[in-house]
């Protein structure tokens, strides 16, 4: 019953996802107009606007990682006023919107700093720069970005870390081991199996989340859809062309998650789980005809 009901579901799907016509202005066309969406899927501005996404991406988890590490260090360690600058950095850009943190990035530094100087504090300035010559769009768009991320990341990080058992800390320490060296040597290998699988979650939010960008003026992959489509009025076609990319680079970032969290599953258990093309192999195999 459950199986017919998702067939019928299925059919229904495809049926108006690729049969379904509509007449708009007296003229008959497909309900989607997948042919609008094939003439603009390579466009150039969509391309320059999908290289934007993924020069975000890169830049605000790279940054975001770095730091998220550094404050799970700091959260956990014993100097109080370490944890507490750890915590209120969290408490703070876990508490505040994305949008918000953008838009103060882009309109907030240069209205509170006009002019950022390099020097000593309290002493002499080197050099001298106009903020909204520095903080560009897309600038402000990576750092907002990337500050929002380096929350998460540091509690994923410190949940990872704490997963690991304080008999290898203490065993580490009696061996003379540093602190430093001993969360590099003996608990961030075993914390990565804890720390990768959410990793690769907000890597793949973070693709989407770049959308926001648009609206500081940063011309990303949906910007320059909305672009298009202010100009032809196929809003529609256009929206489905960011769907199509967006989903296209999810799905890449979905295997590569899967085979990191395979690599990183080493030792914890005695086999491993078959890969997708290891289970389609074992599949054709078993349903050959046997001599």
């Amino acid at each position: 019953m459950a199986s017919a009901v998702v067939l019928v579901l299925v059919a229904m799907l495809v049926n108006t996802l690729v049969f379904s016509h509509v007449d708009r202005g007296g003229v008959r066309e497909g309900r989607f107009q997948w042919g609008e969406v094939g003439k603009y899927l390579f466009d150039p501005s969509v391309l320059r606007g999908v290289v934007v996404t993924l020069e975000l991406t890169v830049l605000a988890m790279a940054a975001g990682i770095v730091l998220g590490i550094v404050l799970a260090v700091m959260r956990l360690s014993p100097n109080p006023l370490l944890s507490g600058a750890s915590w209120i950095y969290i408490w703070f850009f876990r508490g505040t919107p994305v949008l918000v943190q953008l838009t103060f990035w882009y309109v907030g530094i240069s209205y509170l700093y006009p002019t950022l100087g390099f020097g000593v504090p309290f002493g002499p300035t080197f050099a001298s720069v106009n903020a909204n010559v520095l903080v560009t769009a897309f600038v402000a768009g990576a750092l907002g970005l990337a500050f929002n991320e380096g929350a998460y990341m540091a509690e994923i990080v410190r949940a990872g870390i704490i997963s690991v058992d304080e008999g290898q800390v203490e065993a580490a320490h009696s061996m003379g081991m540093a602190r430093l060296q001993t969360l590099r040597r003996i608990v961030l290998p075993q914390a990565m199996r804890i720390i990768i699988p959410p990793t690769g979650n907000e890597t793949i939010s973070m693709l989407k989340t770049t959308s926001l960008v648009s609206a500081i003026a940063v011309t990303d992959l949906f910007l320059s859809t909305q672009n298009i489509s202010n100009t032809n009025y196929q809003v529609v076609p256009l929206l489905l062309v960011a769907c199509l990319w967006y989903l296209f680079f999810t799905s890449i970032l979905t295997i590569g998650q899967y085979y990191v969290e395979r690599y990183y599953a080493r030792g914890s258990s005695r086999s491993l789980p078959p890969t997708p093309m290891q289970r389609m192999r074992a599949a054709v195999v078993k349903g050959a005809p046997h001599e």
